[in-house]
């Protein structure tokens, strides 16, 4: 994952055009990615690549929320580092940022895997995954953003405009936090766009199908009902 991501921003079209950082956080975990996390980047020198060891594992949406906060762009793309997304992707995010967002006003530019609804990719999953797949999508449009096909792809770019005002008041760390960051860019009438990316499916995810998927129906009922009270706001900054 990192070696295509550096071959891709070094290479020469992108370098000539803008500077960039890689920070890689590390959620706590006990497997030493840390310690191979600093000998990658000890292998490119030449390169702004940064490593974040949180002391204990805060979950996902913890992890990206602290990457996003101390990151330095005036854009920022969080992206799994599993590699199942193509990072060269990233050049079709940008192009529709420059759309939505000439300026770098407060925009967010979302991968989609929603066009791959019919192709391997996806009918190859299990037939359980893809029931708690649609599940989701319905639970979604009840929620409220269900104009967003594809809520939970791991490749997202913010204008860092967008990025302060969202990532401080997010709460939720476990796996459905994807969903929050999204309703708070609607709440803060910040301009989300779904743009194609490609996507495989990467063997050794951590995901727990069944128990992970009443977790973040419990988050969603969660995130809404302290909306709704208005317990958890959005605040324009």
């Amino acid at each position: 994952m990192l070696e295509a991501t550096l071959a891709h921003l070094n290479s020469p079209t992108i370098k000539s055009s803008r500077t960039y950082e890689i920070l890689i956080v590390d959620d706590g975990s006990k497997d030493d990615t840390s310690a191979l996390a600093l000998k990658l980047a000890s292998q490119y020198p030449r390169s702004d690549i940064r490593v974040i060891t949180l002391e204990k594992n805060l979950g996902k949406g913890g992890a990206v929320r602290h990457g996003m906060l101390h990151s330095r762009g005036h854009r920022l793309l969080m992206v799994d580092a599993d590699g199942a997304s193509r990072f060269e992707d990233l050049e079709h995010l940008w192009k529709s940022m420059d759309k939505v967002a000439p300026k770098n006003e407060p925009a967010v530019a979302v991968g989609s895997r929603a066009h791959l609804v019919k192709t391997d990719a996806v009918v190859k999953r299990s037939m359980l995954r893809n029931i708690l797949m649609y599940g989701l999508h319905t639970i979604l449009r009840i929620v409220g953003v269900g104009d967003i096909r594809d809520t939970q792809c791991g490749f997202k770019l913010f204008t860092r405009r967008a990025a302060q005002k969202i990532f401080p008041v997010q709460h939720l760390a476990t796996w459905i936090f994807d969903v929050e960051l999204l309703l708070l860019a609607k709440q803060l009438s910040i301009p989300v766009v779904e743009v194609p990316v490609e996507w495989h499916e990467v063997a050794g995810s951590k995901l727990n199908i069944v128990k992970d998927s009443l977790q973040m129906l419990r988050d969603l009922l969660v995130l809404r009902g302290n909306q709704l009270v208005g317990r958890w706001k959005a605040v324009p900054l």
